[in-house]
């Protein structure tokens, strides 16, 4: 842990070194130069450990970071819409963050996605690693938090009842992929459950509660956007991009090492919905069942 702490404190600093030389720029030119040379860090550092998941947590810290340059640096006037904005990021980044640690074994062990393309592309296996496991969420993340331009435009409209939806959306999906992460902790320490698949609390519902609350969050995050002006609707793309990362790259990825090493997950996945806990009448009679 002490390598990864170490890792982002580093990456922090130089980056803030960059927001600051390219001031006063455009704040989104400045954020995303200060994302790219925080990536190279970052991934420098795997390189030399040998261990793509060092970059893990930048998915969950980078949000931070963002708010944090708005709030010290963009911010005019810091108000009720920007400080309920900041406190909501900032609990989703303690949230995803303090679960990644808490399951880390440190640089002994590698994500299972990330040992599955070693073995896929050998040699190669780090220029894949910097474009998709690096250079590729990051950019995902940076399209998520484009809501935050708009949160701390001088010309935003003033607190409304968007802003309410937003910051209970946001709540909700924070406290949903806490509550699933926590239900399947809790199962896989159970040694009687040992490769078997779990289906019960809100996995019964919903294949992966927790990428629910996940996309979800970047939903709520959109709707301070459009509570700031209707004028910054195309900072949605950000959520639609994750939502669609998620839909056809994530969940087949995970579903398929599930197949392949859970009991009885063919006939879970028939018959529970993906992510929306809807699913079809055969799938909910299924569960009734």
């Amino acid at each position: 842990m002490v390598v990864s702490l170490l890792a982002y404190a580093v990456s922090f600093a130089v980056a803030v070194l960059v927001v600051r030389a390219v001031a006063p720029g455009h704040s989104l030119v400045a954020i995303a130069l200060g994302d790219v040379i925080a990536t190279m860090v970052i991934f420098v550092i795997s390189l030399l450990v040998n261990n793509s998941s060092i970059y893990d947590p930048y998915w969950s810290l980078q949000p931070a970071a963002i708010v944090g340059y708005y709030l010290w640096l963009v911010y005019p006037d810091v108000g009720a819409r920007q400080i309920l904005v900041g406190a909501l990021v900032c609990l989703y980044a303690v949230r995803l963050t303090s679960n990644f640690y808490r399951d880390w074994p440190g640089l002994v062990e590698e994500d299972f996605r990330y040992t599955d393309l070693r073995r896929r592309f050998g040699r190669l296996y780090w220029p894949v690693s910097f474009a998709g496991i690096h250079v590729f969420p990051t950019v995902m993340v940076y399209l998520g938090c484009l809501p935050l331009f708009a949160v701390a435009h001088p010309a935003a409209a003033t607190v409304n009842w968007l802003d309410f939806i937003g910051a209970l959306v946001m709540l909700l999906a924070v406290a949903l992929a806490f509550i699933a992460d926590e239900q399947l902790r809790v199962f896989r320490r159970d040694p009687v459950k040992r490769g078997m698949n779990i289906t019960s609390g809100l996995w019964k519902r919903s294949r992966h509660p927790n990428y629910l609350g996940e996309v979800a969050t970047w939903w709520g995050l959109y709707l301070f956007a459009l509570a700031a002006g209707v004028r910054w609707w195309w900072t949605g793309v950000g959520a639609l991009a994750i939502t669609l990362m998620f839909v056809f790259i994530s969940v087949p990825m995970m579903e398929r090492r599930e197949l392949a090493t859970r009991t009885g997950y063919r006939v879970y996945l028939e018959r529970t919905p993906m992510l929306l806990p809807l699913g079809t009448t055969k799938q909910r009679a299924a569960r009734e069942a």
